[in-house]
């Protein structure tokens, strides 16, 4: 089976780790108030990665966009796990400041649409393994801006024009699943995966163990991962245990 990663996720708006559902800032949950601690016990608990959103950067407000970049950078340099971080990130500078500061790989999500060119220009400079495009859709139609804009976009075609441009990687959100523990769109997520030919992460939705199971069973289409967030601080989900789960099934180490 093709390998498969569990992106623990850390969404941080004024320095604080939350929560949003569907994108709203309006229904936010804030579980902590110390990022790296969460951090070091997703690593702890065995996480090889870890997926880190600056809520306030997608959402334009920079002030604390400032706040949750510093606890970024702490991150990078005092816990053992790569991460993937995205939110905010607009120009090749942006980029080079969130590698600078020690991330292993990027997610372009409203720069996909508005300015393609920064995908081409991160994959000329960093390659195509150190970039994820971020397809968010509401409705099949990709969103843009902390998910508050809606474009006329399909999210096929979207990633059809990332993978002729040389991305390998897309994380797929359904805005509509996300922080609502509703289970993920599993069958859509392998959809995008083979009708574009990138491999896709999965984000939003996810409630328990079973949803995982159905995510590895697409792996031979290109599901590559998924992103965890409420249903582990809930404690719906034991990351060990899912760390555990897909060891066993992939035949991959499993060192937690």
């Amino acid at each position: 089976m093709n390998a498969f990663t569990i992106y623990p996720a850390i969404d941080l708006r004024q320095g604080k780790v939350v929560r949003l559902q569907q994108g709203d800032p309006q229904r936010s949950t804030m579980y902590a108030d110390d990022a790296l601690a969460v951090a070091q016990r997703w690593a702890e608990a065995g996480a090889a990665w870890i997926h880190v959103v600056n809520l306030d950067g997608a959402m334009g407000n920079d002030e604390a966009a400032a706040v949750n970049r510093a606890v970024l950078a702490r991150i990078c340099r005092e816990v053992s796990v790569r991460v993937q971080f995205g939110g905010g990130l607009r120009s090749l500078d942006d980029v080079r400041a969130a590698f600078d500061a020690g991330v292993a790989r990027v997610v372009l999500g409203t720069a996909v649409v508005e300015n393609p060119r920064l995908v081409a220009d991160v994959i000329a400079h960093y390659g195509a393994e150190r970039l994820v495009v971020g397809l968010d859709a509401r409705e099949g139609l990709v969103v843009t801006r902390g998910w508050q804009q809606r474009t006329p976009l399909s999210v096929i075609e979207l990633g059809q024009r990332m993978r002729e441009m040389g991305a390998r990687y897309a994380l797929y959100t359904e805005v509509e699943r996300d922080g609502m523990m509703r289970g993920p769109a599993a069958e859509l997520t392998a959809a995008l995966a083979q009708l574009s030919g990138l491999q896709v992460i999965a984000s939003g939705g996810v409630r328990h163990l079973d949803d995982v199971r159905e995510l590895l069973l697409y792996a031979p289409r290109g599901v590559c991962g998924v992103v965890i967030g409420r249903a582990l601080y809930e404690g719906a989900i034991d990351l060990k245990a899912a760390l555990h789960l897909v060891a066993q099934q992939t035949q991959q180490p499993y060192v937690g």
